[in-house]
């Protein structure tokens, strides 16, 4: 089975579709798969739902699908730096799905797993309990969350061999892994693929079996908050 494409609008050829759900790797723009994102701008794919911790920064990830008005819907739990998500929020532009962090991470989690819904105290007695199932364990309360199952993830990876077994590097890992399981196909892109037997099996972060296609590029790593100080005279 083939896994390697020579470029993300090859990668996803044939998976888009108006009005789909697509979960996504990345937390602000650390591991954002940005080349995918991209390519899913210039295919102008239409009303889609998102399920990713926040939308990137203006002009930039996400953000450029917000700026082309192709995101109908954002299930996240941070809204960031992004004056653009927020202020078609305000408007009632966009909808949103806040999401508690953990809630987040575990419902695309369980969606990978096979799991159609989890209890948690997370959110109990808030806005977030609205509308949701209540049950008591042991003398405390819980919600029933549902686990999610996207049409497509998009994840952003160090390193992957033809298989689709893949590495992140360190915080860049943060919610690529669940994102690319519960995703019905999943594309990742990398920084580069390395020999079928070169990856130490006990270094992969995630097996090749979730993932079906893969592209490598280059990519620009934008930082999101560039902090710096000025250097100390000795």
């Amino acid at each position: 089975m083939k896994k390697v494409y020579g470029s993300a609008k090859e990668a996803l050829d044939g998976l888009l579709f108006d009005g789909m759900l697509i979960a996504a790797g990345g937390f602000g723009l650390c591991g954002i798969p940005e080349l995918l994102i991209a390519a899913i701008r210039d295919a102008g794919t239409k009303n889609i739902t998102v399920a990713s911790n926040n939308a990137g920064v203006d002009g930039f990830g996400l953000g450029q699908l917000l700026e082309t008005r192709q995101i109908k819907k954002m299930i996240s739990s941070y809204v960031g730096e992004n004056a653009e998500f927020m202020r078609q929020y305000l408007s009632g532009e966009l909808e949103l799905e806040f999401n508690p962090q953990g809630t987040l991470a575990e419902r695309m989690r369980a969606g990978g797993a096979g799991i159609p819904g989890f209890y948690t105290k997370t959110g109990v007695g808030t806005v977030i309990a609205e509308g949701k199932e209540h049950k008591d364990f042991d003398g405390q309360t819980y919600i029933l969350e549902r686990g999610i199952v996207a049409d497509l993830s998009i994840v952003k990876a160090w390193k992957a061999d033809d298989t689709g077994n893949l590495v992140f590097r360190k915080t860049a890992r943060n919610f690529n892994p669940p994102a690319a399981t519960c995703g019905k196909v999943c594309v990742a892109e990398v920084e580069e693929i390395v020999p079928r037997g070169s990856l130490d099996p006990d270094k992969i972060h995630l097996p090749g079996i979730y993932v079906h296609r893969i592209i490598q590029g280059t990519q620009e790593k934008r930082i999101e908050n560039r902090t710096t100080r000025k250097r100390e005279e000795a």
